[in-house]
């Protein structure tokens, strides 16, 4: 089979766990795997070390987002792809899994469309708009690239850093990554490990799902857990078969989801 597994950044705080490395090579030993990470609290730690405020917004969906402004965009690529992508990559060579460090601006790897205007809800709930920033629309994988490591037994470990058309760098969310990664790649199965269990709905993990039920649940789902319910039904729709989103603390998260053990599957 071929994995694409991303592994959010509220798993990453402590570093990378020696279990989920044990389970990338044990998954590595059976099928090619792709690996996407987050790492936005990190960044966060980050850029508030360099005396850089950070700015969070919502969208009327309900997205919880970063607001990047170009000074914000350099420490994002500065994190996302340097200390956490290279940290991660170390992580899986110590163990013997071949592992190549990669974001969307390398080898065009993840062209994405800059955002000129962004709608969000103001703190009396009202909408507006407000500039775009650098913050950036995947519009296609350079899935020849992809593949031409994986095919060789390389296991690609991506930052979800996009180039846009005027060559620069552009914040794009992680699971959404994973998805158009996913769906380019016609991926058997698209892994979104988490902090949480699964999806929840009603204090009540909900084992299985198909496209129709994960979309009927979107109006009861918060800021955390809504983005990877919206990258899961894009990846489904591009052709994924089926999406996980799992707890990736879990000794061997990889494993169990391929299983279907733990988390919440959602298939067509």
């Amino acid at each position: 089979m071929l994995l694409v597994v991303k592994l959010g950044g509220s798993t990453l705080e402590e570093g990378v766990s020696e279990g989920f490395v044990q389970d990338v090579k044990r998954a590595t030993s059976q099928h090619k795997v792709v690996i996407v990470h987050g790492g936005g609290a990190r960044v966060t730690e980050t850029a508030t070390k360099l005396g850089k405020e950070q700015k969070f917004v919502v969208s009327p969906e309900g997205f919880r987002s970063r607001y990047t402004d170009r000074e914000t965009v350099e420490i994002y690529t500065m994190v996302m792809a340097g200390k956490i992508n290279k940290e991660m990559v170390l992580a899986l060579q110590r163990q013997g899994v071949n592992a190549v460090g990669l974001s969307g601006l390398d080898g065009s790897l993840a062209t994405a469309e800059r955002k000129k205007q962004l709608m969000i809800m103001d703190e009396r709930g009202r909408k507006r708009i407000i500039e775009g920033g650098y913050t950036g629309k995947i519009t296609k994988i350079n899935t020849d690239l992809i593949n031409l490591l994986v095919q060789n037994d390389y296991t690609p470990v991506i930052a979800p850093v996009a180039i846009g058309s005027e060559y620069e760098p552009l914040n794009t969310d992680g699971d959404r990554m994973a998805a158009n990664i996913a769906g380019a790649l016609e991926a058997d199965m698209l892994i979104l490990l988490t902090d949480v269990k699964g999806v929840e709905l009603d204090g009540k993990l909900i084992p299985k799902m198909n496209v129709l039920e994960a979309k009927d649940a979107l109006p009861r789902i918060g800021h955390g857990m809504i983005t990877k319910i919206y990258a899961a039904i894009e990846a489904l729709d591009h052709g994924v078969k089926k999406v996980a989103i799992a707890p990736g603390l879990e000794s061997s998260p990889i494993s169990l989801s391929i299983e279907g053990k733990c988390g919440t599957v959602i298939e067509r």
